[in-house]
């Protein structure tokens, strides 16, 4: 997790890279809140964005400033603690139509809060709680996703059906109804994700295609076109990414499913 604060009013429009998670913002501003917008469809406040957000974009004018909490969740983790991994694929939600009144009750606690290590704090416990009321995936999709992110995208489904235990068709119809993407389409993610992230450290697309296991440039510009709509050279300087080296921890990128959901980080 992360927080973010402006204290000085801002006009904000960020356009958001895709990313292997599901991402919660907690919006904690005072006044207008944000404007999220994906595909047409718009949600204000805290909202939850799905895995495959393409097009969204984060705006608006916080007379007041901004102020943000940011959780990041695996897909595994999600199912358990907003129970709708499925159906938030490709969109973006209002944190209400997820939690009910947990939302507003989480924000208020949120809000009162002292310091971002208490905010911290705070989200740990609220999601705590839902995770541990709730069930998770099947043991196998979890291993699955596991290895999606450790072979950083670069391995078959053959080869996850075969190390889980599973037939190819079993495989592919849990993965799909429980993490809300096909095999095939969550390890492209995976893929993607570490080849924005090496064009966003300034290295040239021929190169990032190259280390990412793409056939040539030609086949990373259609994925990163696929995944964001733009061309690689737009990704490589993407705000978003931009704080991610900050905000999300490399040394946390591929830890088993055993390992706690929620990484305390400092304010940016």
């Amino acid at each position: 997790m992360a927080g973010f604060r402006q204290r000085a009013p801002a006009h904000v429009d960020i356009a958001m890279v895709a990313h292997p998670s599901v991402t919660l913002f907690v919006d904690l501003s005072e006044g207008d809140s944000l404007v999220y917008d994906a595909r047409g469809r718009r949600e204000c406040g805290s909202t939850v964005v799905g895995l495959v957000p393409r097009d969204l974009r984060i705006g608006g004018r916080a007379a007041g400033g901004i102020e943000c909490l940011q959780i990041r969740l695996s897909p595994v983790l999600a199912v358990a603690g907003l129970g709708a991994a499925t159906d938030l694929s490709g969109t973006v939600v209002s944190l209400d139509d997820v939690w009910g009144r947990d939302a507003g009750r989480a924000e208020d606690r949120l809000r009162a809060a002292t310091s971002w290590d208490e905010r911290f704090a705070i989200a740990v416990d609220v999601l705590g709680r839902r995770l541990s009321a709730r069930p998770s995936l099947d043991p196998e999709v979890a291993a699955a996703w596991w290895l999606m992110r450790t072979s950083r995208g670069r391995v078959r489904v053959d080869s996850l059906a075969n190390e889980v235990g599973w037939s190819r068709k079993r495989l592919w119809s849990r993965f799909r109804s429980q993490i809300g993407l096909t095999p095939k389409h969550a390890a492209r993610l995976v893929r993607f994700d570490h080849a924005a992230r090496l064009l966003a450290a300034g290295n040239a697309a021929a190169q990032v295609a190259a280390a990412s296991g793409y056939v040539d440039q030609a086949h990373l510009h259609r994925e990163v076109k696929a995944f964001t709509g733009v061309t690689p050279t737009a990704v490589a300087a993407a705000p978003w990414l931009a704080i991610d080296d900050v905000a999300w921890p490399t040394s946390f990128a591929d830890l088993p499913p055993s390992t706690s959901p929620v990484r305390q980080v400092p304010t940016r």
